[in-house]
């Protein structure tokens, strides 16, 4: 991918990655740091990325860096010796829509197997490949966490009518 490919790529992929990873991990601007590092990243490497997964690579490694800061702020407000309490400080913003909400609080698997097929367009297939598990796994992930939505946003529906 040269730098011309690379720009394009950016502008066209950097707004609907980040709305991915805000949705997998609940806050916008965590979602943007990291998909800016990822960006980064593919830069570094940009001549040995396959422009037909360059989406894919991106929100990975995004994806990743995101897992990996929320698992340091976890570790930061442990006590000293370790203790495994409740985070309680970590709550998404109010301001969060529903779905994300819900979305929160689903498995992280079901969650990032829902946002990469219905919101990054991808197939079983492909969830299955950038999540290394099999396509089988992935419709069991997918029908559990829609089914989950549905309940979880009947509930807060009724709750508001």
């Amino acid at each position: 991918m040269n730098e011309e490919q690379f720009d394009r790529f950016y502008a066209t992929s950097f707004s609907p990655l980040v709305g991915q990873i805000y949705v997998m991990c609940g806050s916008m601007a965590e979602a943007q740091d990291c998909v800016q590092e990822a960006f980064i990243r593919a830069w570094d490497h940009r001549a040995k990325l396959d422009p037909t997964n360059s989406h894919g690579w991106v929100r990975t490694v995004a994806y990743r860096l995101a897992v990996s800061r929320w698992r340091k702020a976890v570790r930061a407000f442990r006590q000293p010796d370790r203790a495994l309490e409740p985070v309680k400080d970590l709550e998404p913003d109010p301001t969060n829509l529903a779905i994300a909400s819900a979305l929160e609080q689903l498995p992280m698997q079901q969650r990032r197997a829902i946002v990469l097929h219905h919101l990054a367009d991808l197939t079983v297939n492909q969830v299955a490949a950038e999540m290394g598990a099999p396509s089988g796994t992935v419709k069991s992930w997918l029908v559990r966490g829609r089914e989950t939505l549905a309940r979880l946003l009947s509930d807060l529906e009724a709750h508001h009518a």
